[in-house]
C-alpha cells in the first residue's frame, strides 16, 4: 500500500533530517558563527531586513500566480506526489540553468542569482502546497511553507527545533507566525554561503552554479513531500 511506503520514507527522512552533520560542515558553520561575530550588529540588522522584505516580496508574488489546487480532494497521495516529482524535476531543471548562467559571470552576476534562486525555490513551495490541497492565501500557510524552506536549508539544532513545529504544526501555529527573521536570514545565509563563493569565480562558477542549484532544488523538495507528509498523517491521526 502506498501509504504505508511513505510513512516508511517519512520514518527513514526524519532520522536522517536529525543526524548529526559531517565534520567539514561542523567545521564550515563554526567559522561562520565566528565571522557573523565580528559583523556590526548594524550590518546584521541591514541584512535582516533585506532578506524579510526580499521574502515576503517573493511570497506575494508566488502567492498571486499559484492557483488553488481543485482537484487535490479526488486525487490520491501517489497522483499528487507524481504530480509533485514532474513539477520537481521541471524546477530542478529551471535552477541548475539559473546557476550556470549567473556563475558563469562571476561576481556581479553571481550577486543576482540569490534573489532569483530564493523566487525559484519560494514559487516551487507554493506549488507543492496547492497539489496536497492547502491554501497558501491563508497567512499561516505561507508561514508553513517558510518553516519548510528553515528546515531544508539550517544547521543541526535549528533542524531539530524546527522540526519539532512541523511534527506539531497545529499545537503550535500561532506561536509559530512570530518569525525570528534574524535567525531564518543568518542560518540560510550560512548554508550556502561557500557554494555560493565558489559560483562567483568566472568559468568554473557555472558548473558549481548549475550543481548546486540542482541539488538545493532537490533537497527542497524532499523536505516539502516530508513535511506535507507529516501533517496529512496528523490529521488523520496517525503518529510516525
Amino acid at each position: 500500500m502506498y501509504e504505508e511506503k511513505v510513512m516508511e520514507e517519512v520514518r527513514k527522512w526524519k532520522l536522517q533530517a536529525t543526524k548529526k552533520s559531517t565534520m567539514l560542515q561542523r567545521f564550515s558553520k563554526g567559522a561562520q558563527n565566528k565571522v557573523n561575530t565580528f559583523i556590526p550588529e548594524k550590518v546584521h540588522s541591514v541584512m535582516t531586513e533585506s532578506i524579510k522584505k526580499m521574502v515576503q516580496g517573493t511570497l506575494a508574488g508566488s502567492n498571486l500566480t499559484t492557483k488553488m489546487n481543485e482537484g487535490h480532494v479526488i486525487m490520491t497521495l501517489e497522483e499528487k506526489e507524481k504530480w509533485i516529482q514532474e513539477k520537481l524535476n521541471v524546477y530542478k531543471r529551471t535552477a541548475a540553468m539559473e546557476g550556470a548562467g549567473t556563475g558563469a559571470g562571476g561576481i556581479l552576476l553571481g550577486l543576482a542569482d540569490f534573489p532569483l534562486l530564493l523566487s525559484i525555490k519560494m514559487k516551487f513551495l507554493f506549488e507543492v502546497a496547492a497539489i496536497y490541497g492547502y491554501d497558501t492565501k491563508k497567512y499561516e500557510e505561507r508561514v508553513f511553507v517558510l518553516y519548510i524552506f528553515q528546515l531544508a536549508f539550517s544547521s543541526d539544532a535549528r533542524r531539530k527545533e524546527v522540526l519539532r513545529y512541523v511534527e506539531n504544526w497545529e499545537d503550535h501555529k500561532e506561536e509559530a507566525k512570530e518569525l525570528d527573521w534574524r535567525k531564518f536570514q543568518q542560518e540560510y545565509r550560512d548554508h550556502i554561503d561557500l557554494v555560493k563563493m565558489f559560483q562567483m569565480v568566472p568559468g568554473f562558477g557555472a558548473i558549481v552554479g548549475a550543481y548546486a542549484n540542482y541539488n538545493f532544488l532537490d533537497q527542497l523538495g524532499t523536505t516539502a513531500k516530508n513535511c506535507y507528509r507529516l501533517r496529512i498523517f496528523r490529521e488523520k491521526g496517525k503518529d510516525i
